[in-house]
């Protein structure tokens, strides 16, 4: 420990990190008779150590290379990033829309009725038949099946969940997954992919400041955004839905995150005029929420990136490597 000449004690601390050295120095006032390493521990120093996201695909391991963003959003996202080593990827073949529409149908209606199939074998709280993918308003039904059975966020915590085996549970949050899978194989070709990991607690949340200030409403071709983590849906997904089944367990605007994230290799243009008028048609739901401006970031289908494609690709050869290779093999900062 050293003097610097103004009565505080200082020591200095190098960290080695693969993209150099970050040199710290952690002061001690006599007078204050407080470190500043003690008050600021928990604070991370991760802009300067990663600046790549690498994602290895398919059965040679095929490098996807992201550039990180530098905003307070991809800081929070990669504390998370580090602290989801003790958790595993939840299905590392969640890629949607890389198929033609008929194999998109396919695999979302065996996996729905499959979910349903053993769901209703343990107890039969599914009274409504699986017609198909293009039926919004079944699928609205299950996915109300999926919050009310399953759960808040992190609070499993329903007697129907205590009381039910692991398989009945998995096939129960499959069943919010493969409501989705249907929902993509409905739509035009919209190519992406998800990755999760199981288990990994939903407990940090994103600032609204930070919301409204960093959220985008069309993220970039190939962005590395947040996956939404919440039990319910977003008015955008509401609107998008139509759905009657609107209540306190359902309505959820982005809040918690995690190390979850999505890569979508389109576009996304939000339908505001539609979402607006369910905004309307549900006025006094929102307003008694204290949402009253349909502005509110709450409200708006803000997406959160942290990373964009590091090389300049062709998008149609892109898209055929990955099709590929539908399988996540390997995540990982540099």
């Amino acid at each position: 420990m050293e003097n610097d000449g103004r009565n505080n004690l200082y020591e200095k601390c190098v960290i080695e990190v693969s993209s150099g050295t970050v040199e710290i120095q952690f002061f001690h006032n006599r007078h204050l008779g407080a470190c500043f390493f003690d008050i600021y521990k928990n604070i991370v120093y991760t802009c300067t150590m990663f600046s790549t996201l690498h994602i290895e695909l398919g059965h040679d391991n095929f490098d996807l290379e992201f550039q990180l963003l530098d905003s307070p959003i991809t800081e929070l996202w990669i504390e998370r990033m580090q602290s989801r080593q003790s958790y595993t990827l939840d299905d590392p073949k969640r890629f949607y829309g890389f198929n033609s529409q008929a194999e998109e149908i396919t695999i979302a209606t065996k996996m729905i009725t499959r979910c349903i199939d053993i769901i209703n074998a343990h107890q039969l709280i599914i009274h409504r038949p699986f017609t198909d993918v293009h039926d919004q308003d079944c699928l609205n039904y299950l996915h109300n099946i999926f919050e009310r059975y399953h759960g808040l966020l992190d609070q499993q915590d329903t007697e129907y969940w205590k009381q039910a085996p692991d398989a009945v549970r998995q096939a129960l949050a499959n069943l919010n997954i493969a409501v989705h899978r249907c929902e993509t194989a409905n739509q035009d070709s919209l190519p992406r992919f998800v990755c999760t990991w199981f288990g990994m607690p939903k407990t940090k949340t994103l600032p609204l400041d930070v919301i409204a200030q960093h959220g985008v409403l069309t993220p970039s071709w190939g962005s590395v955004c947040l996956n939404y983590v919440e039990i319910g849906k977003t008015l955008e997904d509401l609107a998008h839905d139509n759905d009657q089944y609107i209540a306190d367990i359902a309505f959820k605007p982005f809040n918690f995150y995690s190390a979850d994230f999505n890569i979508k290799f389109y576009e996304p243009t939000p339908n505001l005029s539609s979402m607006k008028t369910y905004y309307n048609t549900h006025s006094e739901f929102f307003n008694k929420r204290g949402l009253i401006d349909f502005n509110n970031p709450k409200l708006l289908p803000l997406k959160f990136p942290v990373a964009e494609l590091a090389k300049s690709y062709d998008k149609e050869q892109l898209l055929a490597q990955i099709r590929q290779r539908q399988h996540v093999n390997k995540v990982y900062l540099q």
